[in-house]
């Protein structure tokens, strides 16, 4: 019996870490805490397979967040940031983040986010904020960079207060979505008025 070509075995590697991440995904979605037997099982194959490709919880949640931070941005450049009032498309961003938040509580779970992970959407937030101040929707004396910074700032103090119990999830994107509008320099709209109508 001859033993698998290197490069199948790289392939075969390679699909079983993919078939790890997304049992990971899915089952961490409604057991935030569940540990790496639990995530070796939903994937069907063995805890020390798992080990081989994630030395350990942590860094299998920082592959999990990668994960939900490409999708979240996928879906952030399918909402048409750059079509209509920059504000208007702000929203829509927001809420894209917290539709992943909610959808994705053990992102809780993942302590201090590394800057890598935090310049996609970044990225987005400061092109976003640079069009809203030349169209003078938002502040434009202000630095983009330390918007989007406090933007994301403002995310994760949410994300805290949702963890803490202090605030539901509903709550929190609601106080986000204000608390951004403000520090942009931009009024909250009214009760009913959509933004995206204007």
């Amino acid at each position: 019996m001859t033993s698998k070509a290197p490069g199948r075995r790289r392939a075969d590697a390679e699909r079983s870490k993919a078939a790890i991440l997304d049992a990971a995904v899915r089952l961490l979605a409604g057991q935030p805490d569940a540990g790496m037997r639990a995530i070796a099982a939903e994937a069907g194959v063995t805890r020390q397979t798992v080990y081989a490709h994630f030395a350990s919880r942590d860094e299998l949640l920082a592959a999990v967040v990668d994960r939900v931070t490409r999708e979240a941005t996928a879906a952030m450049d399918a909402a048409g940031l750059d079509d209509g009032p920059a504000s208007a498309a702000l929203l829509r961003l927001l809420d894209i983040g917290w539709r992943s938040f909610a959808q994705h509580p053990v992102l809780l779970q993942a302590g201090p986010v590394p800057q890598a992970s935090h310049e996609p959407v970044t990225d987005r937030l400061v092109r976003l904020i640079r069009r809203g101040q030349a169209a003078g929707e938002f502040d434009a004396g202000a630095s983009p960079h330390w918007l989007a910074a406090a933007t994301v700032a403002l995310g994760h103090a949410a994300g805290d207060e949702v963890g803490a119990g202090r605030m539901s999830p509903d709550e929190a994107a609601a106080a986000v979505r204000t608390a951004v509008l403000r520090t942009l320099g931009t009024r909250p709209a009214a009760p009913g008025d959509d933004l995206d109508e204007r």
